[in-house]
This record gives C-alpha cells, structure tokens and sequence, in this order.
C-alpha cells in the first residue's frame, strides 16, 4: 500500500508488518540536502553516535551538505565515532580510490573528528578473515551503529552484499559480481586495474543499526529502488530485506522514483 501526501511516501504492507518512508526529491541536490538535515538532526540528538557510512558517487553531496553546515558552526562531529561500511581488497588505504581515501578528502579532513575514531575496513592485510572478525567485535564494543547511511547498486546490493542465495550476517570478504565491477570501472584507469574483491558488513551487521538511511538517484536506480520497496524479499535483491527493519528513510529523486511511480 502507497500513501502519499506531497513528496513524502509511506509504504506498508496491508497488515501494516512492513512500513518504509519515502522521501522523493526533484533533484539530487534536493535529495542530498534533506538526508543531510536527518543526518545533522542525528547528531544534535546524540552528538556521540556511531555513524555508519557508506561510499559512492550518491553520498557525495550528502558529505558537502555536512561540511557546509560544519563550517557554518551549526554542526559538530568531535565526538562522533564512524564505522564504514566496507573497502577494496588489495587496495592501500592511501591508494586514491581506497575508501579510506574517499572518506578522508571527502569529509573527515573537512569537518572536526578525529581520525582515531573512524573507522575503515583494511583491505589490504594478508588476514583478511581475522579483520572481518575484528571489525564485527570493533561494531559490537561500540554498541552498535546508531544511524546507517546507505547507496544501492543497480542490481540491489547495499555494502558490497551482491545478490546471491543468502543474507550474509556478518562482516565478510565478497567476490564482486560482473555488473559491479563493470560499474566501478569508471573510477579507474582500466578494467583490469577494478578490484574483484571486497570487505564488507554483512545484511545482518546493517540490520542491527538502529536507524537506516537509504539513498538513491538516477533513472539507473529505479528499478532496484521498485524491487526493493514493491519485490519479494530476497537475497537476490539483498536491499529488499530493509522492508523488516524497523526504522528505514529513503530518499530519492524523481528518476530514481521513476518505476514506482509509474506503477502506482
């Protein structure tokens, strides 16, 4: 069941078990600048959560919406802890298209928290599944992530959770699908440079955030975001599986929206 009033949508099965709000903007800079404002409300709230951050052409403007409201001192992040949500395998942190890379120049060298307290997945160690360990106990001993920011890949994957039989619960090493290869590519110099591999927290490690913020743009997108909010759930589509938590905003712009609104 959809129901609208104006750009915000409230999506519920019809005994009312599944309920997602939708928030659908007419741009992405629209986009970008209400889930920032949810973001920054966070904070004030609770000016030491636990972040969950994701990386990502989506989040891009999400991270400048949160520096300009750092610089204009209506923001604080000194005692606010990050946790990612996943990084390349065989790539070092100080490699240009590392997430650890990606986060320092796209938010944490601009706004006031310290670098001890952000925390990224480190691909490149040789014992990868002991760090898959670690960074689970690492979540765990923080308690938990209080707000899970969240990008989808055009075939529904959320971290680098790629379609497949199952729902990962935790933290684990994941051999990136074609599709997602073939879509990273456009940051590197050539198709061989992509990496095959990642580290990434598992559906079950997200799900235990305490709120989730899922955001999407561009007609590419669509159809994930209709399968996701409107599918079956499934490990096929692993986005889907948000439909059972119990705290989930999406936001989205209108190409993005586009399936559903055509469908309902």
């Amino acid at each position: 069941m959809l129901r609208l009033k104006k750009d915000f949508f409230s999506i519920a099965d019809r005994k009312g078990w599944i309920n997602m709000n939708v928030i659908v903007s007419k741009t992405y800079e629209e986009m970008c600048q209400k889930a920032a404002r949810l973001i920054a409300a966070q904070l004030t709230l609770k000016p030491d959560s636990v972040l969950g951050l994701a990386t990502g052409s989506t989040p891009i403007g999400i991270y400048q919406e949160l520096i300009c409201k750092y610089q204009e001192d209506r923001l604080d992040f000194s005692k606010v802890t990050t946790v990612n949500l996943d990084e390349y395998v065989g790539i070092s942190e100080d490699n240009e298209q590392s997430y650890r890379y990606f986060m320092n120049h796209n938010l944490f060298d601009h706004v006031n928290i310290p670098k001890k307290y952000t925390y990224v997945p480190n691909g490149s160690t040789d014992r990868i599944e002991e760090e898959c360990e670690d960074y689970e106990q690492l979540i765990e001993q923080l308690g938990g992530v209080d707000l899970q920011l969240l990008g989808i890949g055009g075939n529904g994957h959320i971290g680098f959770n790629e379609p497949c039989g199952e729902f990962p619960e935790y933290t684990h090493l994941v051999d990136l699908k074609q599709e997602t290869i073939e879509a990273n590519s456009r940051f590197f110099s050539s198709m061989d440079e992509v990496p095959k591999q990642a580290v990434t927290m598992g559906i079950g490690t997200i799900m235990q955030a305490k709120k989730v913020v899922l955001v999407a743009n561009g007609v590419g997108k669509a159809k994930a975001i209709y399968d996701t909010l409107f599918g079956p759930v499934t490990p096929n589509v692993p986005a889907s599986i948000l439909r059972f938590h119990p705290d989930v905003t999406v936001f989205v712009d209108e190409e993005a929206f586009s399936m559903v609104a055509q469908k309902h």
